[in-house]
């Protein structure tokens, strides 16, 4: 536990407090009185009543969209069924900027729906509310559907036998093992909306602000570090309730139910009522996934001179526009590159972190595993700021070092590393390192040769979503990335702050080169992953 906790210490806790401090002590002492002025600010009270209805909103469509998916997934069988998952999958790990990209290009000005029947959505809450949906779609049919496609189907049928009606047998029998589940998923899809940057900063506009987003603009363009700072209390506070209720409510998951495999709950459909069951729910589902994708791809290749890949052509040069001082086309090359590292980092952390988690010793694991997950629910943005006023002088002087961008992008890849590897680890009987030791074997070698070759496969797997997740992160990144060496995120972002069909057209270049990247990574961890528990 040492070393992950002393990670979080300095790149986390250190650059946080330092912010908040900064905010609250301008003169080195406290105004708490702070808290009380910009809490009662209408136009905060507006926002933060904003970021709360939309993640409540979020939350409810998204689950009555997935649910359905969920069912089908765990109780049919069907060709594609895997492909199927590992594309519906996609837009989670894909970066919050290219999603927000996707939906302009479909709901904005000049979009899909603009050209073919005159209606813009990109300026009302609902392209905000199905990019969301978007987003989160594979976090309900993951943990819910990969839970109940290991419920004994036999249980339910056993109360048919006995008298039960099809819905009144589900409500008694299925519903209660699934609560849980279902609740667990709606707390971390409403966690993934309550601190929404990216969406909110392309789709938003003037109007709709989250607190992450209020957080961005009272950082960096008002330069108002206590209103900031008790922004960023108020939202971590939130987020600290809801991974307490998060944690509960999965400790009741992983007690109350006895599990079957996976592949003896899928039948093939039988008759005319479940195929159309199964069209209706997946064809709805296959639009919202896969039209803003191919209409990102569409825009990207959509040039005044016609179709083609003058934008991809584009990104070879420097613009005149003085939007990067580079070829925008060198983001992928830096963003590769700090992924890479940042996975690494990742690795050594969540993998030594996971290991301590094995070990159940009561409520200091719990409090180290809660520590683990803070980074998902608190403000990227003042992390990322955060290092620039903490790590400013020696022995910690890395404003101007590459370094600070794969450590921001290791903090949210950490806590993949351990929902991925965790299950694993668990599973390997402790009995065959004891043998191990008893052989001779020292606890590194005894490591090597029992642990290793069990969770290899999941080794790769948390790899592959650290590195996913760190090539999208943007709201730390969009600070500390230098001029020079821009990330993929933080070059999309710029383009789509700039007026002109050049920059829109690079954009969507860029994006989709983000989304290629990212789909390639996930249809390989497909391949590779073990298990289907619906865990990431």
């Amino acid at each position: 536990m040492a070393v992950p906790a002393a990670f979080f210490a300095l790149f986390f806790a250190y650059p946080v407090v330092a912010i908040v401090g900064r905010g609250l002590r301008p003169d080195g002492q406290w105004h708490v009185g702070r808290l009380g002025q910009v809490l009662g600010d209408p136009d905060v009270l507006r926002v933060l009543w904003f970021t709360l209805w939309q993640a409540g909103a979020s939350t409810a469509l998204t689950l009555a969209l997935a649910l359905p998916g969920a069912y089908v997934f765990a109780r049919f069988a069907f060709p594609g069924k895997q492909l199927l998952r590992a594309v519906l999958t996609v837009p989670f790990v894909l970066p919050t900027v290219v999603v927000g990209s996707a939906f302009l290009a479909l709901l904005g000005r000049g979009g899909l729906l603009d050209e073919w029947f005159g209606v813009r959505l990109d300026t009302s809450v609902w392209a905000i509310l199905l990019a969301h949906v978007f987003l989160n779609y594979a976090v309900v049919l993951r943990t819910v559907g990969g839970l109940w496609s290991q419920l004994d189907p036999r249980q339910e049928e056993a109360a048919r036998v006995l008298g039960a009606g099809r819905f009144a047998a589900w409500r008694r029998v299925t519903l209660p093992a699934l609560a849980p589940s279902v609740g667990a998923a709606a707390l971390i899809v409403f966690l993934f909306t309550f601190t929404s940057f990216g969406v909110i900063q392309v789709l938003g506009g003037p109007r709709y602000a989250t607190l992450e987003v209020e957080i961005y603009r009272q950082t960096a363009a008002l330069l108002d570090l206590p209103v900031a700072a008790v922004l960023t209390l108020t939202q971590f506070a939130a987020v600290a309730a809801l991974l307490g209720v998060h944690a509960w409510s999965v400790r009741r998951r992983e007690s109350a139910l006895r599990l079957v495999p996976a592949e003896q709950t899928a039948r093939r459909p039988s008759g005319a009522g479940q195929w159309t069951l199964l069209w209706s729910v997946l064809t709805p589902t296959v639009l919202l996934v896969l039209t803003p994708l191919a209409v990102l791809v569409e825009r990207s290749l959509d040039t005044p001179e016609g179709y083609g890949f003058g934008f991809y052509r584009a990104l070879g040069s420097v613009s005149d526009g003085g939007t990067f001082v580079v070829a925008p086309v060198e983001a992928i090359g830096n963003s590769l590159a700090y992924a890479a590292v940042a996975t690494l980092i990742a690795l050594a952390v969540g993998g030594l972190a996971a290991a301590a988690l094995t070990r159940r010793a009561g409520r200091l694991v719990r409090g180290f595993d809660a520590m683990l997950m803070l980074p998902l629910g608190t403000s990227a943005v003042t992390v990322g700021f955060g290092f620039l006023i903490a790590l400013d002088e020696p022995p910690l002087d890395l404003r101007s070092s590459w370094i600070l961008v794969p450590l921001a992008q290791a903090l949210v890849g950490v806590p993949f590393v351990v929902r991925t590897m965790l299950p694993v680890l668990r599973a390997v009987d402790a009995r065959l390192r004891e043998a191990a030791a008893v052989l001779g074997a020292s606890p590194l070698r005894a490591w090597r040769e029992v642990d290793l070759p069990l969770v290899r496969r999941a080794l790769l797997v948390a790899a592959g979503f650290a590195f996913a997740v760190s090539l999208g992160e943007f709201g730390a990144t969009v600070f500390i990335a230098r001029p020079d060496a821009p990330t993929l995120p933080v070059a999309v972002a710029r383009f789509l702050g700039r007026a002109g069909e050049l920059n829109y057209g690079q954009a969507m270049a860029l994006s989709t080169l983000l989304m290629l990247v990212c789909a390639g990574t996930l249809l390989a961890l497909e391949r590779i992953r073990t298990d289907r528990s619906g865990e990431f």
